[in-house]
């Protein structure tokens, strides 16, 4: 995962993406993940944590010792604790990094609920996908979500380098066969992105411990999500209108 070098290194976040969307990116990381039931109780890892962009709202948010993050360059972790976070919140959170630059996400010996490629794979050649997705095998459990981003395009990206600055494009059928080659089923959401990527969620596609783990289970789950947010939403909105009309009287 040799994310290159830019110009400026010590923009730590223009390196990572663009300076202006740095906000919105990371919001909109933690909007899917907790629409897609994140709890404060489950075990994260973020891959290519950069300068912390997603993880300063998800350290906060879960429960001490609960997020990993990898990520080769250590100025940029730093960086993100200096100038998002502070000490203070990593020493009562205890948030646990590593440098590994190989996809090696074995590397902490744990499994995790919740795995996060966040523009990782818009950079990666299909050798590095599919380390990254073989590793992820290693550490989920049958109910374990890995959550991804990818450029969308007519074509599929065929050289060996990892690309950054700029991206690489992949088809969605080759993206979802790539999963499949590693034993993950997937399906695309439509779920926004500020910078147009495309998110893929994929799951073991093994059928042990009674749990069927297929792209049907899958897209059952997540419309239960949806339904569920739905269903808090508008019961939300007729309380809120409820004391709209109180007040009014």
């Amino acid at each position: 995962m040799n994310v290159g070098t830019r110009e400026c290194e010590q923009d730590y976040k223009g390196f990572v993406g663009t300076l202006a969307k740095y906000d919105l990116i990371s919001a909109n990381q933690f909007n899917l993940l907790t629409f897609l039931n994140l709890r404060e109780n489950h075990y994260f890892l973020d891959i290519g944590c950069g300068s912390l962009r997603a993880g300063k709202l998800f350290i906060p948010f879960l429960l001490p010792g609960r997020y990993y993050g990898i990520e080769p360059k250590q100025w940029l972790i730093d960086e993100g604790i200096r100038n998002e976070l502070g000490e203070d919140i990593i020493k009562v959170k205890k948030p646990v990094f590593n440098n590994d630059d190989n996809f090696t996400l074995s590397v902490f010996g744990r499994k995790f609920d919740y795995i996060l490629a966040h523009s990782i794979f818009s950079h990666a050649s299909q050798h590095h996908i599919r380390r990254c997705l073989s590793e992820a095998r290693k550490v989920m459990s049958p109910t374990s979500l890995f959550v991804a981003t990818y450029a969308k395009g007519k074509f599929n990206y065929t050289g060996d380098k990892w690309v950054y600055p700029g991206f690489v494009m992949y088809t969605e059928a080759h993206m979802t066969a790539l999963f499949r080659e590693q034993g993950l089923s997937s399906i695309t959401l439509d779920w926004p992105h500020p910078e147009f990527q495309y998110w893929i969620v994929g799951a073991l596609c093994d059928h042990n411990e009674g749990t069927d783990t297929s792209e049907q289970y899958i897209l059952d789950n997540l419309t239960s999500i949806v339904k569920e947010h739905q269903e808090r939403f508008l019961g939300a909105r007729e309380t809120l209108l409820d004391l709209y009309f109180q007040r009014q009287e």
